[in-house]
């Protein structure tokens, strides 16, 4: 049974509320990792507590446990001379920026007018209910 010190080796698919699928590891390899490591949001992981091998379960997941609701604050009006000159910029291109205190942040082109880029550095599934469906191979 999965408690909060378990290693876990599972199959794993994440998808939107319309079925879409993000990630899923379902045709490859199960991944493993160990409670509390970081490689899942601490709102997935409570979701695997008590489950055995050979069980498979599918769960709704809110923004609150998930990636978090859109903020805002997040989404901000830049220059367009802060952008490399050979970059065609337009809605959808995810670009990298160096942040002093989080390292490298991407953030995704909302809007391109002649002397603005809109940017939303909000996590892309943020403000979004998703599907998180598992089966559970091994649990040591």
């Amino acid at each position: 049974m999965i408690t909060e010190q378990s290693c876990i080796t599972l199959h794993f698919a994440l998808k939107t509320t319309d079925g879409d699928t993000i990630d899923s590891n379902f045709s490859g390899q199960p991944a493993r990792f160990t409670m509390g490591d970081g490689n899942l949001l601490p709102g997935f992981e409570k979701l695997l507590l008590g489950l055995k091998p050979g069980q498979e379960c599918s769960f709704r997941i809110l923004p609150e446990t998930g990636f978090g609701q859109t903020n805002p604050n997040n989404v901000q009006t830049l220059s367009r001379r802060q952008f490399d000159s050979n970059i065609l910029l337009q809605p959808g291109l995810v670009v990298n920026f160096t942040d002093a205190a989080q390292g490298e942040v991407p953030g995704v082109v909302k809007a391109v007018t002649s002397d603005q880029v809109i940017v939303d550095f909000n996590h892309p599934l943020a403000g979004r209910e998703l599907r998180f469906e598992v089966k559970i191979v091994q649990v040591d």
